[in-house]
């Protein structure tokens, strides 16, 4: 009996020894690097600026889009009362007004101290600097002792150039319509878009020029999706709208207490201390009235009269002939391609419906129309007064001082979000910290195609079957 089934047995040994072959061979043929899906990580940054600091939460893969890492924002919030700067006299209160939007924070990223977030001051901040250095560390102390106190990884609070300021708007702007990608593909750098950044108490614009920038003080160099990029930027400090406001008000205490940016009828009192407060305001001026007294402004409303109160404040004369040059001896040069015009730029145009391209000539009829109007035809008395100053010194700004003009206006876009995201520095702030780590490579595995996997799989049950029969027969025999 077992001379007739050994025939049958080495057959059965035969197929085993075949089918573990077969089985070797398709684990070891076609095995591919298989990635696994990226983690999603987090980053946080707070917008100290002037008049009221923001939160930004954004969000990013781990792996990498040409070493840059693809950035979006998971959250915004509004931090109660004013900037960071106002807290000079109870730094404490610089770190605790912070508290509500960090818990909001952290119900929408993980719990864990591998988030980092960091901390930007800006023109406020500058001009705290300048007149308080002691008061500038401790509210800077303060605001870091608080973040600390949260599970995240607080990577610093720093006072930001203005010329970062700038440069970091200028990326988040390209970054947002997709700018940098389109280099390269039928686009150069004279697609690439300009930044406009006006705030409470600097402004800034940044582009890339023709050529080469001639002053180094302007001069960024920016490397973003393997290209890099040359760029003008410069920040005038105190040429914010707030301060712009104060210096305005003090102009025109010296000389008459008449207000031609206000509308008839409206009536401000101003302290003459509150003047001296400010870098911008505190230089010493015999013109101006003794002690703290209280100065009353009224309002006229004269649209002509309040554009050249307004050109005043700045000086032209300082470029002489120089056409590479916008006030205060500062070197620009000649504009290229569109601009994005956002923060205050944008808000005051959005009171006034200008923000859909309307030619100059339409936008100049609004602002004058807005000027006339008396102060019982307020609507928004909480704000209205200031907008015919705001619009005339944008106005000012952007064709005295930038050098647009009839034809390159329609180049300037007023726009404050793009996409889902906010537009300004903070999330070019953040792919510049993202950028600056080395790119790390996504895990991964060996592993094979699926209809591959299959097959092995299924010669192994056979050979696991037959080898248990061949197994039972002997056990049998």
């Amino acid at each position: 009996m077992l001379a007739r089934k050994k025939p049958f047995i080495s057959a059965l040994i035969g197929a085993l020894v075949a089918l573990s072959i077969i089985s070797l061979v398709l684990s070891l043929v076609r095995v591919e690097d298989v990635s696994l899906p990226p983690t999603v990580k987090y980053g946080m940054v707070f917008d100290a600026g002037s008049s009221h600091t923001s939160l930004f939460v954004y969000q990013w893969d781990s792996d990498k889009e040409n070493d840059t890492g693809v950035v979006s924002q998971t959250l915004s919030c509004d931090v109660q009362g004013q900037g960071i700067s106002s807290y000079a006299n109870n730094p404490p209160a610089a770190g605790n007004s912070l508290r509500e939007c960090l818990d909001k924070a952290l119900q929408v990223v993980p719990k864990q101290r591998d988030v980092p977030a960091y901390l930007g001051a800006t023109a406020g901040m500058r001009l705290l600097r300048e007149q308080n250095s002691s008061a500038t560390e401790q509210v800077l102390a303060e605001v870091a002792k608080t973040m600390q106190e949260y599970p995240v990884a607080f990577k610093g609070a720093r006072i930001l150039t203005g010329e970062e300021e700038g440069a970091y708007g200028w990326i988040t702007i390209n970054y947002l319509l997709d700018s940098f990608t389109k280099v390269g593909k039928g686009w150069d750098a004279a697609n690439i878009f300009g930044a406009l950044d006006l705030g409470g108490a600097s402004t800034q614009i940044t582009f890339v020029p023709e050529g080469s920038v001639l002053s180094q003080n302007e001069a960024s160099g920016v490397t973003l999706y393997g290209y890099s990029y040359n760029i003008y930027t410069h920040s005038y400090l105190c040429y914010g709208q707030n301060e712009m406001l104060k210096r305005l008000a003090k102009e025109l205490i010296v000389v008459r207490v008449q207000h031609p940016c206000y509308p008839k009828g409206y009536t401000e009192p101003v302290s003459v201390s509150s003047l001296r407060s400010s870098p911008c305001t505190a230089s010493s001026d015999p013109r101006l009235p003794p002690g703290d007294s209280t100065v009353t402004l009224e309002g006229s409303g004269n649209a002509s009269a309040c554009l050249a109160a307004l050109r005043k404040l700045f000086n032209f004369s300082a470029c002489g002939q120089s056409q590479d040059c916008t006030f205060d001896g500062v070197y620009q040069p000649p504009l290229r391609g569109q601009f994005i015009a956002f923060s205050a730029f944008y808000y005051n145009f959005k009171f006034l419906n200008l923000t859909e391209g309307q030619p100059l000539a339409v936008v100049r009829g609004a602002i004058e129309g807005l000027c006339r109007r008396s102060w019982q035809d307020v609507q928004n008395p909480q704000r209205l007064p200031k907008y015919c100053a705001n619009a005339n010194y944008i106005l000012t700004l952007l064709l005295d001082a930038y050098k647009f003009n009839e034809t390159s206006w329609n180049n300037i876009f007023f726009q404050m979000k793009a996409g889902s995201a906010d537009v300004g520095w903070t999330l070019g702030y953040m792919l510049n910290l993202t950028n600056m780590v080395p790119p790390k490579a996504p895990a991964r595995l060996k592993g094979h195609r699926p209809s591959l996997w299959a097959a092995a799989i299924t010669f192994i049950i056979l050979t696991l079957l037959l080898g248990l029969a061949a197994l039972l027969l002997l056990l049998w025999v």
